[in-house]
């Protein structure tokens, strides 16, 4: 017998055999009760989910029925009670505040105050935030310092001071003042968190862009805007709620001529502390442009706080 033939009779030299389907031919299958456990606490987590929700969202569902209803409904029984007769709902509230000038002027101060607060804010610190991650200037990590204590300054220390240089430049009493203050008060925070957010981009990025010529200006506009767009949109929609919702500053820095509607609405409370069918309608209108800005970016700001999250 040759050795060939020997080395083919040989059991070492016997092909392998296939593994059986539920023997080592991957990963055993989860049994029965661990499929059905996995399945229940998903499920509790999601009634759970939605039980938090009606909570949460309950509040502004009884404003909006207490808006629709008439004074003397209101002052007599709970919003409800009007669940069980929807007839008496009507936008006679509505009406009138819109017909009152005081609120629509208010209203209206608002917007003026709001917009040019985030948008002054949100391009500010979108400049800031690229120098302070990408150029390099002299002090640079000194100012950021500086910039990043100035988080922990409360807004009450600065109102008196702030109040008396804004009467000295004429500007106390009007909306370029209050603008002015949110802006201030806004931009430490918000250097920091765009400057955080674009240190995270890739350097072989920018370092691409400057090899094809790309001067600083157009990196910025044509690579960091759109790769921060989650983290702008994120700060802007802060920046909004924080000033659209601000009552303190306004009480200082506003008179009755620029006073927001959450200024307004306070002084209606206090004239008519159970006035229901105007303070109502008032907070609702309050309510509903925010509401909205966030539904028109919540897309972003998702991918903002995950991205954030992750990084």
């Amino acid at each position: 017998m040759t050795v060939h033939d020997i080395a083919e009779s040989s059991p070492a030299s016997t092909a392998p055999t296939l593994p059986q389907a539920g023997k080592g031919g991957g990963p055993p299958r989860p049994g029965l009760l661990r499929r059905l456990a996995g399945r229940l606490r998903g499920g509790v987590v999601q009634g759970l989910l939605v039980v938090v929700a009606l909570i949460w969202i309950t509040p502004t569902f009884g404003l909006f029925i207490s808006s629709l209803r008439p004074s003397q409904d209101n002052a007599s029984s709970g919003w409800w009670n009007a669940l069980t007769r929807p007839a008496t709902l009507n936008f006679e509230n509505y009406t009138q505040i819109l017909s009152d000038s005081s609120i629509t002027g208010a209203f209206w101060n608002t917007v003026l105050i709001a917009v040019p607060a985030t948008a002054a804010v949100v391009i500010l610190a979108a400049l800031a935030g690229y120098a302070f991650a990408w150029l390099d200037f002299p002090g640079r990590d000194a100012i950021f310092l500086v910039v990043v204590a100035m988080l922990v300054v409360p807004v009450q220390i600065g109102l008196l001071p702030v109040a008396r240089l804004f009467g000295a430049l004429g500007l106390f009493g009007t909306i370029p003042g209050v603008v002015l203050f949110h802006v201030a008060y806004g931009l430490p925070f918000a250097v920091f968190l765009l400057r955080n957010y674009f240190a995270d981009i890739p350097q072989e990025m920018l370092e691409a862009a400057r090899m094809d010529g790309g001067s600083e200006w157009l990196i910025f506009r044509r690579l960091i805007l759109p790769v921060g767009r989650p983290a702008i949109a994120s700060l802007a929609i802060f920046q909004f709620l924080w000033v659209w919702n601000d009552m303190l500053v306004a009480l200082i820095f506003a008179d009755s001529g620029s006073q927001p509607l959450t200024v307004a609405l306070q002084s209606e409370m206090r004239q008519f502390g159970s006035n229901i069918d105007v303070l109502a309608p008032g907070a609702f209108l309050s309510l509903i442009v925010p509401l909205g800005v966030f539904f028109a970016f919540q897309r972003h700001f998702v991918q903002g706080v995950m991205s954030g999250s992750v990084k």
